[in-house]
């Protein structure tokens, strides 16, 4: 028996990186995925298709995370396809860096609605369907950055960090009714965006770190596989960071 079988998963921002990489590892445990996008519909069918191939069940779902009444909608939509919601993976994130003093308030505002408020949508759409399953996990996709700072990201850190809150008083509130919630906080994960870097940048990176290398999204998504799993059935409130050591 695979670690998901007979699970439904939501994954928001599924597109590409971590996100995918959750989505294909989900897949190959054995769940049913439902995914988020927000723009391309063509990418969109191929990502469907690829997860499909080899037997596995997923659909894709044109919906804005950051829009309170489309992440109803979502919850609403993933329930009448598959009649169940157990897991919830808040992966949907960007980044608007800038130092202060030259951050606007549009750029505060956006990663702020699509990190953390977002989180707040669609963890709400989905109680109803745990509470009357008296179960779920819910995983919420943070960063070391919310644990540590980091200069020139004051509102992807803020955002990340209040993730962290977040996921801790949702446990509280839900432990008893056997909804786990927690949350991953990667370190240097190596995605097509760190590909456009500097090679020689990247490297420096990989060096700070205990582990000397990047981590990979499969690294992420087979922490996330774990939360969403029954093997983790008494793991809640926690945050793990998935970081090679980064904050030993």
């Amino acid at each position: 028996m695979k670690l998901l079988d007979g699970k439904v998963a939501i994954i928001t921002g599924a597109s590409r990186g971590i996100g995918k990489s959750i989505a294909e590892t989900f897949i190959a445990h054995g769940a049913t995925v439902a995914f988020t996008y927000l723009s391309s519909d063509e990418k969109a069918k191929a990502l469907e298709a690829e997860l499909t191939a080899n037997g596995g069940i997923a659909r894709g779902f044109k919906s804005n995370a950051s829009d309170f009444e489309a992440a109803q909608k979502l919850a609403d939509e993933v329930m009448e396809a598959f009649g169940q919601i157990d897991i919830l993976v808040n992966n949907a994130g960007i980044t608007r860096d800038n130092l202060l003093m030259r951050m606007t308030e549009d750029q505060w505002d956006e990663v702020m609605n699509t990190n953390l408020k977002s989180a707040f949508n669609l963890t709400k759409a989905v109680l109803r369907p745990m509470l009357k399953a008296r179960k779920g996990s819910i995983i919420n996709m943070s960063s070391v950055v919310g644990v540590s700072g980091n200069a020139g990201q004051a509102n992807y850190a803020a955002s990340k960090a209040g993730m962290i809150g977040f996921t801790k008083s949702v446990a509280q509130e839900l432990g008893s009714r056997n909804i786990r919630c927690n949350a991953i906080a990667p370190g240097f994960i190596e995605t097509e965006m760190t590909a456009a870097l500097d090679e020689a940048v990247v490297q420096g990176w990989r060096e700070s770190i205990p582990m000397k290398r990047g981590g990979t999204p499969e690294d992420v998504a087979n922490v996330t596989a774990f939360l969403a799993s029954d093997m983790s059935a008494y793991v809640t409130g926690q945050t793990i960071n998935v970081c090679g050591g980064m904050l030993c």
